[in-house]
């Protein structure tokens, strides 16, 4: 065995606290089947990548909603590395509640923006990658197998609200003393990390114009955000839930519809 090979830290060293969390918690592993979905109401859906020969197998288990396409429940079984745990019980978390147009979207920026601990820091290495793309393709195959079924007449292509995690009592501590771009850049940080990365899945952006008068935050919309009603309503609200949990109550987003169609 080599020096590099001996002095390398270990793989689990290398993964954020917030996978290590999903690896160690997990709670959406196990199995249904067809009979417990039809007593539901919903379409029993299941597909598996990988095989315990090649040392990776991974089965998803999905409830479908017919009316509306939505997925009201998702499991899990696998066999292989840790990392696989860790990623199948985030992709699970982040399905559920979303209809299969939008879990089709998911991807490996997004799942590492999700369980990113900073946000210059990867949540995994890359030798992983292999690992994380075959929990994808898996619950792509699935997707693909809900088209035949209408989404909902208001679906607008943007992700439901997901747990925004824990909510700052009060605000940010010390906020009234900060300066203005450091007001800015701590919303900056919870925007990267809590916002941007679901609008994303519909091809959307934000980006901060200016805060004015230490409350009212200007922000303006990119790519499919831009041409999207739910820009002043859903999105809107969603945007300033969350900062106003995370930054300061008394904040109020105001979009620049300037270029708004």
């Amino acid at each position: 065995m080599s020096l590099r090979i001996q002095i390398q830290p270990s793989m689990w060293g290398r993964y954020s606290k917030k996978l290590n969390t999903k690896i160690d918690n997990y709670h959406c592993v196990g199995i249904f089947d067809k009979v417990q979905s039809e007593e539901r109401g919903m379409r029993f859906l299941n597909t598996s990548k990988g095989a315990i020969s090649e040392g990776e197998l991974i089965s998803f288990y999905w409830m479908v909603d017919p009316d509306d396409g939505a997925i009201v429940d998702v499991r899990f079984q696998l066999y292989g590395p840790s990392i696989l745990i860790g990623i199948a019980q985030t992709i699970c978390e982040l399905a559920i509640g979303k209809n299969y147009d939008q879990v089709s979207r998911l991807s490996v920026e997004l799942i590492d923006k999700h369980l990113r601990d900073h946000p210059q820091t990867a949540a995994f290495p890359p030798e992983v990658l292999p690992h994380i793309h075959m929990v994808l393709e898996a619950m792509q195959q699935i997707a693909d197998r809900c088209k035949d079924i209408p989404l909902a007449s208001n679906y607008i292509a943007m992700p439901a609200p997901l747990d925004i995690g824990e909510v700052l009592e009060g605000g940010y501590p010390g906020w009234e003393n900060l300066s203005n771009p450091q007001k800015i850049a701590l919303i900056e940080e919870v925007i990267a990390r809590d916002i941007r990365p679901y609008i994303e899945l519909d091809a959307g952006g934000v980006k901060i114009i200016d805060l004015i008068n230490g409350n009212e935050l200007l922000i303006a919309y990119q790519g499919s955000c831009t041409s999207c009603f739910a820009a002043t309503g859903s999105t809107l609200s969603y945007i300033q839930h969350v900062l106003r949990s995370k930054v300061h109550p008394q904040l109020q987003v105001i979009p620049d519809l300037s270029g708004h169609s």
